[in-house]
């Protein structure tokens, strides 16, 4: 389970045995999208699976996770997202209603984040060996010219932006799967966001990374981008936004929100020239008016973050092992 997690043992897995077994270089660069020129074109390609428990959440399900979480990775490098694929893997015995609702919501969530499906393929696995619904989806979409966005291209000096409140999804997810009241529902933030980040490039198309947090939250997107940048960071912890939910769950269970999985929102680094101008846009969109500056990029301890406590010290933000929440997406 460990090595589905987005931390350490998924970066082991992805390097020592899957890229000498493709060779591809692309897949090196080890992005939430491949960058790839086809005849005049530049695209973004990039493909997810999804295998959350339960189905259904507060405020979305393994159907919007399947559009939007594709979506997302297409609009991380840049691209304005326009087809899906949807593979669907269901368990002998799940019933046709349940189906047809995933499918509704797939849909739905299409139509909100101007993406068509248009292939598909459907296979059924014994009762007993699924979990009711798995699905996969991947998606192409067109990167803008002179949009160059990788996590390479961080630089000391950079600022880090992050566009909302942290932890929502994870959280979301416990509660319903443990049964967990923390005394006012908690809501995933599951949203497609090609539109905030089109917001942002209207600024400058000179935004060096965007990633968005999922799996391994804040902490894992941020070492790394810190890893392949060889660079160090800093972040703020007082500035990053945590809700009051959040923060009280993680409290009660020991987690710490910047490992918990978002599906909402998304992390910039951008040069300080333009950070105010980005924020503004950021804010005039209504998945980023909470955006807020956490952190900067240092010339120090590279491949390092580091975070400022409310107390006055530092501590060192390492890259999770694993996943405190499996099967979050």
């Amino acid at each position: 389970m460990g090595h589905g997690g987005g931390g350490a043992l998924s970066a082991e897995l992805t390097r020592h045995l899957f890229l000498p077994a493709y060779g591809s270089q692309a897949l090196g660069e080890l992005t939430d999208s491949a960058a790839l020129t086809l005849g005049a074109a530049r695209l973004a390609f990039s493909t997810d699976s999804y295998v959350v428990r339960p189905l259904f959440f507060p405020g979305g399900g393994i159907g919007d996770l399947a559009v939007n979480g594709t979506v997302n990775d297409l609009a991380m490098s840049g691209a304005v997202p326009a087809y899906l694929s949807c593979a669907f893997i269901l368990e002998e015995g799940t019933e046709l209603a349940t189906v047809g609702r995933v499918a509704q919501t797939i849909g739905a969530a299409a139509r909100a984040a101007d993406v068509t499906v248009v292939t598909g393929d459907t296979k059924v696995v014994d009762s007993g060996h699924g979990d009711g619904v798995y699905i996969t989806t991947a998606g192409v979409g067109l990167i803008p010219d002179g949009v160059d966005i990788r996590p390479q291209r961080a630089r000391p000096g950079d600022v880090v932006i992050v566009s909302g409140p942290v932890g929502l999804h994870g959280i979301a997810i416990l509660s319903v799967r443990e049964g967990l009241a923390f005394g006012t529902e908690v809501a995933s933030d599951t949203a497609p966001l090609t539109g905030l980040v089109q917001a942002m490039l209207a600024v400058t198309p000179d935004i060096h990374v965007l990633r968005d947090p999922t799996r391994g939250g804040l902490a894992a997107t941020v070492n790394e981008i810190a890893t392949a940048s060889h660079t160090g960071v800093v972040l703020d912890e007082r500035a990053v936004p945590v809700p009051e939910a959040v923060a009280t769950a993680c409290a009660l269970l020991g987690l710490d929100p910047m490992y918990v999985a978002n599906e909402g929102c998304l992390v910039a680094f951008v040069p300080r020239q333009h950070a105010d101008g980005v924020v503004d846009a950021m804010h005039a969109h209504p998945l980023g008016r909470e955006a807020a500056v956490i952190g900067e990029c240092v010339a120090e301890h590279p491949g390092t973050v580091v975070a400022r406590t409310g107390l006055g010290g530092t501590r060192i933000v390492d890259l999770p092992l694993g996943e405190q929440l499996p099967r979050i997406c």
